[in-house]
């Protein structure tokens, strides 16, 4: 029986992980962890401005038209000019007797031209998107952060928002579905227990916003891509 013996300088083959290997996923985890870091960072941190709507000629007079129906005269735009479809004040104020006969009271906005409305507001230009689908409003926020604020200051948040808007038993519907900050929901504890209530009927009894716009409101609700409204008389 002879036995083999192992010459002299020969090394025995190593098992398990080579140093070199180690390196390298510690330097692989290292770059996953910074790109995620990144993302993070830049899509609920750092994030851009929104790009507002821009409607076109013919579609910022269909909108004026709209608006009128409200009872809201908008100031002319410089894409349209002063009276590029406009009846202006001189033209309207005539003698004419007053007659509810043929009036619209169904007005429907489409989701650009909501849009282009937030678009106009200084506060909300580029701060703020609206999504219409069906009987939900949903809107994603760019929130500045207030420079003493800790950890956060100086920075932009991304926060997003669902409401349900509908007309249910001879009544309009609003319901807060919930509020996301950076992609995280919002407990309802911290939304005052708000969350899935129905805001009319929870504050619409006494005198006040929502009491007046129920009553007032004859049909709304929310579709792909649209929002309907209907006035009582």
């Amino acid at each position: 029986m002879t036995l083999e013996v192992q010459e002299a300088g020969e090394t025995m083959p190593s098992r398990g992980l080579r140093a070199t290997h180690i390196v390298w996923i510690i330097l692989a985890t290292i770059l996953v962890t910074a790109a995620v870091t990144y993302w993070v960072v830049r899509t609920y941190i750092y994030a851009k401005d929104f790009e507002p709507v821009q409607l076109s000629v013919q579609e910022q007079q269909k909108l004026d038209a709209k608006l009128r129906v409200l009872g809201y005269d908008p100031a002319p735009s410089p894409a349209t000019g002063a009276t590029a479809g406009k009846e202006t004040d001189e033209q309207w104020l005539r003698p004419e007797r007053y007659s509810e006969a043929g009036a619209r009271r169904e007005v429907s906005f489409s989701e650009r031209e909501v849009n282009a409305m937030v678009a106009k507001n200084p506060d909300l230009a580029k701060k703020l998107s609206v999504d219409l689908g069906d009987d939900l409003v949903s809107a994603r926020i760019l929130v500045p952060v207030d420079p003493d604020f800790p950890i956060l200051g100086g920075k932009t948040l991304r926060v997003s928002t669902g409401v349900e808007m509908a007309y249910r038993d001879t009544k309009p519907v609003v319901v807060l579905k919930g509020v996301s900050i950076m992609g995280i929901p919002i407990p309802n504890a911290w939304l005052g227990g708000l969350k899935n209530i129905d805001l009319i009927s929870e504050f619409g009894d006494s005198d006040g916003f929502w009491k007046s716009f129920a009553d007032g409101v004859g049909n709304i609700h929310a579709e792909e891509g649209a929002l309907k409204i209907e006035l009582k008389q």
